[in-house]
C-alpha cells in the first residue's frame, strides 16, 4: 500500500512537467471582411488562385496549374522572400477555395504546416469573405526565439490577412 501510494504521490508530482513537455499548439486566426459588392465579382477577384495581385503584400504571383487542385503558386513578397503554396481543395460554386504552404522561411511567415482557407459569401447585393488559417509556430520545439513564438505567428498571419481583406475591399468598393 505504501508502495502504491508512493507511485501515485511521484505521479502527480511529475505531471506538470510532462504537461510543458509537449511542443507547441495549432494556433487559428479567422477575419472577415464584408464588402459592398455582389459575391460574384468579389470571386471573379478572389477565386484565381495564380493571382494574388490584390494583396499588398504580393509583388508577385507565379504559378502551374490553374484552380485545379494541386496546382501550385509562388508567391514573392516585397524584400524578396517567397512562399511556395499548393491548391487543395476548389469548388466555384460554393465560392470557397483552400491551400498550404508548402515551403516558407520562417524568416518571411514565421509559421509551419500552415493550411487555409478562403470563402466568399453572398449577403443580398453585398458579400462577407472569410479568410480561415490554422499553423504551428515558426520553432518546434519549446521554449521559442520571440520571433518564431506562437504570439509572432499569430500576429504575422492575422496581419497578412488584414491588409489583404482591407485592400480587396478598397479594390472591389472603389475606394
Amino acid at each position: 500500500m505504501v508502495r502504491l501510494f508512493a507511485s501515485f504521490l511521484a505521479l502527480v508530482c511529475l505531471m506538470p512537467l510532462a504537461a510543458s513537455a509537449h511542443g507547441p499548439s495549432r494556433q487559428k486566426v479567422v477575419e472577415t471582411v464584408d464588402i459592398n459588392a455582389p459575391a460574384d465579382k468579389v470571386w471573379a477577384v478572389v477565386g484565381n488562385f495564380q493571382d494574388m495581385g490584390w494583396h499588398p503584400a504580393f509583388k508577385k504571383t507565379e504559378g502551374k496549374g490553374g484552380n485545379d487542385v494541386g496546382a501550385t503558386r509562388t508567391l514573392t513578397v516585397e524584400g524578396g522572400g517567397q512562399i511556395f503554396e499548393k491548391l487543395t481543395k476548389y469548388n466555384a460554386e460554393g465560392k470557397t477555395l483552400s491551400y498550404e504552404i508548402t515551403e516558407v522561411d520562417v524568416k518571411v511567415v514565421p509559421v509551419t504546416n500552415y493550411s487555409a482557407s478562403f470563402t466568399v459569401t453572398p449577403e443580398g447585393d453585398k458579400s462577407k469573405v472569410e479568410w480561415k488559417g490554422a499553423f504551428y509556430r515558426g520553432y518546434v520545439n519549446n521554449d521559442p526565439p520571440p520571433e518564431l513564438s506562437d504570439e509572432a505567428a499569430v500576429k504575422a498571419v492575422t496581419g497578412v490577412y488584414k491588409s489583404g481583406l482591407e485592400a480587396l475591399k478598397k479594390k472591389l468598393e472603389g475606394g
